[in-house]
C-alpha cells in the first residue's frame, strides 16, 4: 500500500470528515492520520466501543459523538442530521479505510477549484486482505464518498447502502482509496456473520416488502446500479445456496479471481461463497419459521435474529 506521506492540509478547503467506529482501536489512528491530509475537521461517531477506540481518537483531537448502532445506513443518517457540520463539503471514511497521498492531493486540488457543476466525487475503493491487494474478482468499485454539504443522502437499507447524490454532477478521482482491515480471520468471520444477518433482512425485504426503500436505483452510480440490477433481477431468482456457488465461480473464473493467489482464493471463497451461502441459510431459516409458526416476515425476523426490522 502507498505511503501516506506528510503533506500539510490546505486550510482553505472547507471539508469535514465523518468516521463511524465500533472497537476500531487497531485502525482508528491510521484512518484519522490519512484524513488529516485533507482536513483537520473530523467527526468520529462511535457505537459505544469496548476497546480504546474513543481514547485513541480523543488523543488526536477530533470531535467524538456516541450513538447506538442499528446499521450503517441508520448510523450515518443520524450523523448527517445531528452533527454540527458547517463545512462546504462532507466526506465519509470507514475506520479501516485509508486515503492515499495521491488521492489526498487530488481532493485538495479539486476542492480548491470549487467547480460549481460538481457536487460529488467518486473514489475507487481497493480491497486488501491479509496484507495483499485483491486485484481481480470484480471487488474494486467506485463509491461516492465526498459531496457538497446537503446534496447527498444515504439509502435506507440494512446492507449494501450507498450515498446517493440528489442533484449536481459527479467526478471520478483516480488516487488510491484502500479498504485494508488488519484484524485476524476470527474477527473477519464474526463481522461477516453480522453482515449476513443484515443482508438477509435486506433480501427478505425485497421479496416480502415490509419496508420502503428510500431511493430509486437510478440515483446510484452506473456501476452500483448495474450490480444492484443483477442482484435483484438475476441473482435473487436463482435457488438458495446454488446461487452462492455460481457467484463464487463467476468471481474466480469470469472475473479472474484465480489470479489473486492463495490469499485471494481465501478471500473469494469466504466473501464470495461462504458469506453468500450463510445469507441464504439465514433467509431459509426465517422463511421456515414463517411457515412453521404461521407468522409474517417481520415477526419471524424478530424471533430468529432478535431485531425488529421496522425500528
Amino acid at each position: 500500500m502507498e505511503n501516506l506521506g506528510n503533506k500539510e492540509t490546505n486550510d482553505t478547503v472547507s471539508l469535514a470528515a465523518i468516521i463511524l467506529t465500533f472497537n476500531e482501536e487497531t485502525h482508528i489512528e491510521r484512518c484519522i492520520q490519512s484524513v488529516f491530509q485533507v482536513t483537520k475537521r473530523v467527526f468520529v461517531v462511535d457505537s459505544f466501543s469496548a476497546d480504546r477506540t474513543v481514547e485513541c481518537a480523543r488523543m488526536l483531537g477530533v470531535e467524538i459523538y456516541q450513538h447506538t448502532f442499528k446499521n450503517h445506513a441508520d448510523q450515518l443518517a443520524w450523523a448527517l442530521e445531528n452533527l454540527p457540520v458547517d463545512t462546504d463539503w462532507v466526506m465519509r471514511v470507514d475506520a479501516d479505510e485509508v486515503i492515499s497521498a495521491a488521492l489526498a492531493e487530488e481532493i485538495r486540488a479539486e476542492l480548491s477549484l470549487n467547480c460549481s457543476a460538481t457536487h460529488g466525487y467518486l473514489f475507487y475503493r481497493l480491497v486488501c486482505f491479509q496484507g495483499k491487494e485483491i486485484r481481480y474478482g470484480g471487488i474494486s468499485h467506485w463509491v461516492l464518498r465526498l459531496w457538497r454539504n446537503g446534496s447527498a443522502k444515504i439509502e435506507s437499507r440494512w446492507m449494501d447502502e450507498h450515498m446517493v447524490l440528489e442533484h449536481g454532477n459527479t467526478k471520478h478521482l483516480n488516487g488510491d482509496f484502500f479498504d485494508d482491515n488488519l484484524n485476524n480471520i476470527t474477527w473477519w468471520t464474526h463481522k461477516h456473520n453480522s453482515y449476513a444477518t443484515r443482508e438477509a433482512i435486506d433480501l427478505l425485504n425485497i421479496k416480502h416488502k415490509f419496508l420502503p426503500v428510500s431511493s430509486n436505483n437510478h440515483d446510484l452510480t452506473s456501476q452500483a446500479r448495474y450490480v444492484r440490477w443483477l442482484k435483484e433481477n438475476l441473482y435473487l431468482h436463482l435457488p438458495l445456496g446454488l446461487r452462492a456457488f455460481l457467484f463464487f465461480c463467476y468471481r474466480m473464473i469470469f472475473r479472474l479471481g484465480v489470479l489473486d493467489g492463495s490469499s485471494g482464493f481465501i478471500f473469494h471463497f469466504l466473501q464470495g461463497f461462504w458469506y453468500r451461502f450463510l445469507v441464504d441459510v439465514k433467509i431459509r431459516e426465517v422463511e421456515r419459521r414463517m411457515r412453521r409458526e404461521k407468522i409474517d416476515c417481520v415477526e419471524a425476523i424478530q424471533r430468529e435474529f432478535g431485531v425488529n426490522p421496522l425500528l
